[in-house]
């Protein structure tokens, strides 16, 4: 690849998770690239080199290279327009290489310094990406799936019309599942165990803070089961019945109308009910 400052557009080979979607931000199948060099004739070839040598490398899967080079650039011009992108650059191929704590103290160098830069919902949105990468699966602690959410959040927040909110909003919704998913393992430990109040406490926790969630018809026969086993029958009848009025076609709600039907009557929403409350209704 030749050494051109201006109009630059590069392919660059799939990486991680994320590889397709922002090869499109660089150029290659975008009509729009976020990213695309646009320096203008060089007045100064030797950035020129260097900063193509960066996108070279990155065009062949070097993103570690690709990164030290971008960050050459930085050290030894970092007054030039250059510098600025070049900054966002290294953010971008950190996280091609899966170094994500790199990418996110990149960008967030780039957000301090160019708080008023076009391209900041990216440097926003590469953030809340490097941590949603970083999630666990719900057996282990979801403090990593927290600040990707929070990361996520911000990026739709602060730029609702940005090219990214939409992708953010998604993977936000994915991680809220996420968290409400650790929240049920460990409610239904504690009801294994016969610690019903515990149990309900964390299922509480999913329809309240985490109600539009795919986790919540679960949550609501968990808890008509946890107010059964403790006799409270009419927030077991509340539960099953909001259950059946938000998702009568689940399964949850056959297994929860199995535990609470009475003389083949439905279960009965209590209209003093925490549950009833929740939901609105």
């Amino acid at each position: 690849m030749g050494v051109l400052a201006a109009g630059l557009a590069v392919v660059f080979s799939a990486a991680p998770a994320q590889a397709n979607f922002i090869t499109d931000l660089f150029g290659g199948k975008s009509k729009n690239p976020a990213l695309a060099p646009d320096m203008g004739p060089a007045d100064d070839q030797q950035i020129a080199g260097l900063y193509n040598d960066g996108l070279a490398q990155m065009s062949k899967g070097n993103y570690s290279t690709a990164a030290k080079k971008f960050s050459e650039v930085e050290r030894l011009y970092p007054y030039s327009k250059w510098a600025t992108k070049a900054l966002l650059m290294q953010g971008f191929s950190f996280y091609q290489a899966n170094k994500y704590s790199d990418a996110i103290n990149a960008c967030q160098r780039f957000i301090s310094l160019h708080p008023g830069h076009q391209n900041i919902d990216y440097a926003y949105y590469l953030v809340a990406i490097s941590q949603y990468e970083q999630i666990n699966d719900i057996t282990r602690d979801q403090s990593q799936t927290q600040a990707a959410l929070d990361a996520l959040e911000e990026v739709s927040r602060r730029f609702p019309d940005s090219k990214y909110a939409a992708d953010a909003k998604q993977k936000a919704l994915l991680a809220r599942d996420h968290l409400a998913g650790k929240e049920m393992e460990i409610g239904r430990y504690y009801m294994k165990h016969g610690d019903y109040m515990a149990g309900i406490n964390r299922f509480k926790t999913v329809v309240t803070v985490y109600q539009t969630t795919s986790q919540t018809p679960e949550a609501l026969y968990r808890l008509t089961e946890g107010y059964t086993a403790l006799g409270i029958k009419a927030e077991a009848q509340t539960a099953a019945a909001v259950l059946g009025r938000n998702f009568p076609n689940s399964s949850w709600y056959h297994d929860a109308y199995t535990l609470v039907v009475t003389d083949g009557h439905p279960p009965v929403a209590s209209s003093t009910s925490w549950i009833t409350k929740a939901f609105g209704l």
